[in-house]
């Protein structure tokens, strides 16, 4: 084989650079109706519609007209996930669930991934490798509903040649008759968590697998290169789900290819707010100027995304937004790569010392917002966790000091593999901001998983869409 034939063909190149523009996602289902309605299926993550423009349900002008809603639970969560394909047994629950009541349940999931492959010249130029985003959603399915065999909307295969359509057994989740609300829904759910008899009923309003929690089905997933964002929506609560559209914007190799970037996701809930999750992997580095690079990547993508126009205007309802700016709520979540300053050494004994006060005074994303340079507006919860980056995969151990405490007494083969492993100096890359009124972060943490260099991080919301009054923050889950 020669050594140009392991390039990507410039067709494929330019089909790759064209699809960035391409705002086709991925769904369990969409144009769900209510009452036992015969319902339109659509295929998974695994099959190759195209979902764009969809709607899981349209919206009235009576539904526009209901009293404020209230505020629904958010669980956001990132990670990079370090180019590794995940195994059978990485187990996500630890990370996505908690033992809280029913009451305290998400309503909606956002995770985002990064590097889900490994970002080098054939996946970045060439054919989108879908294999590992077929694997992470697996895994989270499992984490939120239980084993494949207890969810009933579990992917009846994981290869990428199934292609069966789901049974609509658990599409039944609304009472025949009149319309509902978001906020009716709401309400049902948590009334019907309090008084439900330990034996469900043969048509239950909420259906849950045999652990107790609610199923959540797969809103929407979008793939750019090794950036993967979904959003998972509580089965009850999905037919409010409204407008649902994904954007992507590349920044990485010529400023536009998607080893770098973002992918975005547009929803509204029905007569409530438009909401928006941007996952991103800014520009990596620790030089002088690499700064300046991350605040370029963001201003780029809030210039660059759009998102499709709806096929259907409506005379009641708003103009569905088409930048991220203009959303109501805007969470933006992924490995930003903000490192630490310069400043005046002593680095490696803070780190040592777990003296993360003193660590997190040099944190450039911080220095960058205060003084108005990038996320002017935004806002972030108290960071109380270490660094998330970097470590010695499968260990708790950073890399800048597992290399510094090694260099010493290492032979000629452990210094030349010491060599081939990046050093590091720990720093909060990884990261999740809000803006918009009403948002209200419950506590915001990091995961203890060791499978990459990066921890995942995570955050809970409520969002008010109505009148009602702020609770009260939490800075911590644990």
């Amino acid at each position: 084989m020669s050594k140009s034939s392991s390039w990507p063909k410039a067709k494929t190149v330019v089909k790759k650079w064209l699809n960035l523009k391409d705002s086709e996602f991925h769904s369990d289902c969409i144009d769900e109706r209510f009452g036992g309605e015969t319902m339109r299926r659509r295929k998974s993550c695994s099959d190759r519609d195209d979902l764009s423009g969809g709607w899981l349900v349209e919206e009235s002008c009576d539904d526009l007209r209901r009293p404020p809603l209230p505020r629904p639970r958010m669980f956001v969560g990132t990670w990079n996930v370090g180019g590794r394909a995940p195994h059978g047994g990485l187990d996500l629950s630890d990370w996505l669930t908690d033992d809280g009541p029913d009451s305290s349940y998400p309503h909606i999931y956002v995770l985002g991934f990064q590097e889900i492959v490994p970002l080098n010249a054939g996946n970045v130029l060439g054919a989108e490798d879908k294999a590992p985003a077929r694997k992470w959603l697996d895994l989270i399915r499992r984490a939120l509903n239980g084993p494949a065999s207890d969810d009933a909307t579990s992917s009846s295969s994981s290869s990428s040649s199934s292609r069966s359509h789901r049974p609509p057994s658990d599409t039944h989740l609304l009472q025949k008759g009149g319309r509902v609300s978001f906020s009716d829904l709401l309400a049902a759910a948590e009334d019907d968590s309090r008084s439900r008899p330990s034996t469900e009923s043969s048509e239950p309003a909420v259906r849950r697998h045999r652990g107790g929690r609610y199923r959540y089905r797969l809103a929407a997933s979008k793939q750019m290169v090794g950036i993967l964002l979904c959003v998972w929506v509580r089965a009850d609560l999905l037919p409010c789900v409204a407008g649902v559209r994904a954007s992507c914007v590349g920044r990485g190799v010529m400023g536009y290819m998607g080893n770098k970037g973002s992918v975005s996701v547009s929803l509204s809930l029905r007569g409530g707010a438009s909401l928006c999750f941007v996952c991103t992997h800014l520009a990596s580095g620790d030089r002088d100027g690499d700064g300046e690079r991350r605040n370029g990547d963001v201003a780029e993508i809030l210039r660059r995304t759009r998102f499709a126009r709806r096929d259907s205007p409506s005379p009641c309802r708003a103009a569905a937004p088409m930048t991220i700016l203009e959303h109501d709520k805007v969470i933006w979540l992924g490995d930003l790569n903000y490192r630490l300053m310069e400043g005046g050494g002593g680095t490696r004994e803070l780190v040592e010392r777990h003296e993360w006060a003193a660590l997190l005074e040099r944190d450039q994303l911080r220095a960058e917002q205060k003084d108005g340079r990038v996320f002017a507006g935004w806002e972030e919860g108290r960071i109380a966790f270490p660094p998330t980056y970097k470590y010695v995969a499968g260990s708790d151990a950073y890399a800048m000091l597992s290399i510094a405490n090694s260099s010493s007494s290492a032979t000629a083969a452990d210094s030349s593999r010491s060599r081939d492993r990046k050093k590091r100096t720990p720093a909060w890359c990884d990261r999740i901001l809000w803006r918009g009124e009403g948002m209200e972060q419950r506590w915001y943490a990091r995961g203890e998983s060791q499978f990459s260099d990066h921890r995942p991080v995570a955050a809970l919301f409520s969002a008010r869409l109505g009148g009602d009054k702020p609770a009260p923050a939490h800075s911590s889950r644990f």
